[in-house]
């Protein structure tokens, strides 16, 4: 299964939280993340989105259908990332569109087999997968991209 984790990108400040647009420079991380996306992703990939506007917007760049996934909402945990995608188990890859520390948790969990500080830049993608070799299972980091990279 890839798992890949895509911070929403850089949004205005401001309250109701969930009500945050992105800014230029946002829609222009979005616009450029989401063409290094496109060129890449599996074909049978599932988009779960978080119900914020920001993550919405972000979501919105790469022009593929998606579903709004209440439990991955700003201040879910990494846990609940993880479940929504499926991981390690489902039979399709998913793409998750979330937050901070939220999505940094999730690898961190995957990585170190515990929750610590991982930081995602704004408009940033991680990309995971999974095997099993011998009979332990195994995450791999595949591609961290940054949209200052592209």
């Amino acid at each position: 299964m890839d798992l890949i984790l895509w911070r929403h990108a850089d949004a205005q400040d401001g309250e109701p939280d969930l009500d945050r647009a992105l800014t230029a420079k946002g829609h222009r991380q979005a616009t450029d993340m989401a063409a290094w996306l496109r060129a890449r992703l599996p074909d049978n990939v599932r988009v779960l989105v978080s119900p914020a506007r920001r993550a919405r917007q972000t979501a919105d760049a790469l022009g593929l259908d998606y579903r709004i996934v209440d439990e991955i909402a700003p201040g879910a945990d990494g846990v609940h990332v993880l479940s929504a995608a499926g991981w390690p188990d489902a039979g399709e890859s998913a793409l998750v569109v979330g937050h901070q520390p939220t999505l940094g948790e999730a690898v961190s969990l995957l990585l170190y087999g515990e929750a610590r500080e991982l930081s995602i830049k704004k408009g940033g993608v991680l990309w995971l997968s999974n095997r099993v070799r011998g009979s332990k299972p195994q995450t791999i980091l595949r591609a961290a991209m940054m949209p200052d990279m592209l």
